[in-house]
């Protein structure tokens, strides 16, 4: 096989889709861009889910007139001027190659002007290349449209999901960098329809009422200060999701991607948490930039750390010491004593089988996958309650322990596919309507979900904003926290897989919340 040098433009094009995967690529990209030039003020408009039309205005420090062109030329930038540069780099952007990979795939109009300019500078490109070039009135700062992304990449633009699907990741970066930068002010416009916009004010519980709320910002509680090597806030736990879409973690103001600290921050939880949950976290590591790695991956949303035991420690440490200092933390009691039983195999053999039921019974993850699976249980005599946890009944075969939540759990969750299925759910109204407010992601899955979410009985409508009225919920939550139920019914939809699951998701969320919880004394009956 011969070998063969490829042309600059198919070079230009295999660079660009390392740079930008789909639409929010190229929005993360240009906030990037905007927020290394000192921007206060960004506002992103995105439509058709970002490949049809992206808008990112600032109000930085500009581009020099006699230097536009450049910023297009691959590796060109301002951020670094040597290889030393790169042991400690302290702008979010660095390579030089986040504009000519976008001008390769789309085209491009960019209006610049710097501070000490009286007039602006407006770019027009096509297939990297500038094909127009005039001067403009323009205010201080810089504003890039992006039109058609992806259209001369016809490969990369057939992997595109859906509008809905590519708009939600387009607000989930929006998000995570308003999180990071309270003291910018973020505007987000998506088909029109604004989506999210915080003050600016420099407070990160402000912008967490904007995306999560005023209840759960509340709620949230403090880590360190704002001088601390880890700061931010987390959730107490019982604002605990089912996923771990909520953790988020920014390290020097770097949005990043990390098992590490995932990993610390559900550390720092040990024995505040059941099994299967996740805490809410927005925390900022400030670690010197020569003992960290951001050059490990082309969208720089992976780093190393020099030091990753210390690091862990470091969060775990913090978020503890928080966790302790607002929640009561849980006392270990002292363990039943043990009786000893003779070993023959008519005595051992109820006990195992008790155990194998008790295990079963406290690991309903796994419900989904195993609807109807496992032995049946014999009649049973029921003795009585232990701790308002566990119901103790006799078999014919000796005692068992049956842990109520997941049993009555498991008995809604069939109740709910079987009325689906008949399309006969049964529906509790609300006296009142009730108020949610959702994230920008959890509005998308909301509006996706829609059809889906009505054949169970749920009636949300919009109340503004992103406030919605829940106005009928399926019958079995009608003792349940219905805000935080939807919450996290929505949360449990954010996968974009197997879509034949998605009946089971909310038909095992809703039974989760409506099921008899621990700590209920329960009647004999």
């Amino acid at each position: 096989m011969s070998i063969e040098v490829l042309s600059p433009d198919v070079v230009a094009k295999i660079a660009a889709g390392e740079v930008v995967e789909r639409p929010a690529s190229v929005v993360k990209e240009l906030v990037e861009n905007s927020l290394d030039a000192g921007a206060t003020r960004i506002s992103i408009e995105a439509r058709g889910g970002g490949a049809a039309f992206i808008k990112v205005v600032d109000n930085g420090s500009g581009i020099p007139s006699g230097q536009a062109e450049a910023a297009f030329e691959r590796h060109a930038t301002s951020k670094i001027s040597s290889a030393k540069d790169l042991e400690a780099i302290s702008t979010l952007g660095f390579r030089g190659e986040a504009l000519p990979s976008i001008a390769v795939v789309s085209q491009i109009e960019v209006l610049t002007r710097t501070p000490d300019e009286e007039s602006g500078v407006l770019l027009c490109l096509r297939d990297g290349k500038v094909s127009e070039r005039s001067v403009k009135a323009s205010p201080q700062g810089t504003s890039i449209t992006v039109h058609n992304l992806f259209q001369n990449v016809p490969a990369r633009l057939k992997f595109l999901k859906s509008a809905g699907t590519e708009n939600a990741h387009i607000s989930d970066l929006v998000t995570q960098y308003a999180l990071a930068f309270p003291g910018v002010r973020f505007d987000l416009v998506i088909d029109g329809r604004g989506v999210l916009q915080t003050s600016g004010g420099g407070g990160q519980r402000d912008v967490l009422v904007e995306i999560y709320g005023l209840k759960t910002a509340e709620a949230m509680i403090e880590v360190g200060d704002i001088d601390s090597q880890v700061y931010g806030f987390v959730g107490p736990p019982e604002l605990a999701r089912s996923r771990r879409s909520h953790l988020s973690f920014f390290v020097n103001r770097r949005w990043v991607r990390s098992g590490l600290l995932t990993r610390a921050t559900e550390e720092a939880y040990s024995g505040l948490l059941m099994s299967g949950r996740h805490p809410i976290a927005v925390l900022n590591i400030a670690i010197d930039p020569r003992d960290i790695d951001i050059n490990v991956h082309p969208a720089k949303t992976e780093i190393k750390f020099r030091n990753e035991r210390e690091v862990f420690a470091d969060v775990q440490r913090a978020v503890r010491a928080a966790l302790i200092e607002e929640t009561a933390v849980p006392q270990s009691r002292r363990a039943p004593h043990t009786v000893s039983l003779p070993s023959s195999a008519s005595r051992t053999e109820p006990v195992v089988r008790q155990n194998r039921l008790f295990e079963e019974s406290s690991h309903l993850e796994a419900r989904v996958e195993s609807a109807n699976a496992g032995p049946r249980l014999p009649i049973l005599r029921v003795i009585g309650q232990m701790a308002s946890t566990y119901i103790i009944t006799e078999g014919p075969d000796g005692m068992y322990l049956i842990d109520q939540h997941a049993a009555h759990e498991r008995i809604l969750f069939e109740r709910a596919m079987a009325q689906r299925a008949r399309g006969a759910v049964e529906v509790q109204g609300m006296l009142e309507p009730l108020v949610v407010e959702l994230t920008p992601r959890q509005t998308h899955l909301l509006q996706r979900e829609e059809e889906t979410l009505s054949s169970y009985g749920f009636a949300i409508e919009p109340f503004g904003g992103r406030s919605y009225a829940v106005r009928t919920v399926p019958a079995a939550l009608r003792e349940a926290d219905i805000a935080r139920a939807v919450i996290e019914i929505l949360d449990s939809l954010a996968d974009e897989g197997d879509r034949a699951k998605v009946d089971e998701r909310i038909a095992a969320s809703v039974a989760c919340h409506g099921a008899v919880r621990a700590g209920k004394t329960l009647s004999q009956e």
